[in-house]
């Protein structure tokens, strides 16, 4: 196999990532992040997953990173496969619903990160255009319909 195949291979396989779907009183934890191209855009507290670590450690690690909130996962809403439309970056995205408590509002948020806000289902669909991908709005809405699975499907195996 020639380098560029195996270089191209390796740009074409999805990136795992991980989402914190959290609800309180209606409204939905979220982030408000600087876009690749610099545009202010919204996205649940998410990021990639680091080596070594299970998806669970990486959905509390980026929680707090993000936010400032401590995360404590209690279901698997889903996991999703997403392609963006420019660029052909594929993502394998594991959205995880659980709560909230012992926020940190000293704790320095992610590059990138402008803030964390408290949204409603109906205040992220008038601001649809500034999502970051459609998995934003796809997980809330699995999550509103009832999606839950147990954590235990999802075996890390790492030593």
């Amino acid at each position: 196999m020639h380098q560029s195949e195996t270089e191209s291979s390796r740009n074409d396989r999805p990136r795992v990532t991980v989402a914190a779907i959290v609800e309180r009183e209606g409204r939905f934890l979220v982030v408000e992040e600087r876009g690749a191209d610099g545009e202010l855009v919204i996205n649940q507290p998410a990021g990639h997953v680091e080596g070594g670590e299970s998806v669970i450690e990486a959905v509390i690690r980026e929680a707090f990173e993000e936010t400032g909130w401590h995360f404590r996962p209690e279901a698997l809403v889903g996991i999703y496969l997403w392609r963006r439309p420019t660029g052909g970056v594929s993502f394998l995205r594991v959205a995880i619903a659980g709560s909230v408590d012992g926020y940190d509002p000293d704790s320095p948020l992610d590059e990138g990160i402008v803030r964390s806000l408290w949204l409603t289902r109906e205040d992220l669909l008038s601001e649809k255009i500034r999502l970051r991908s459609p998995l934003v709005m796809k997980c809330i809405d699995d999550y509103l319909g009832g999606e839950r699975h147990p954590l235990s499907v999802l075996k890390s195996l790492l030593s």
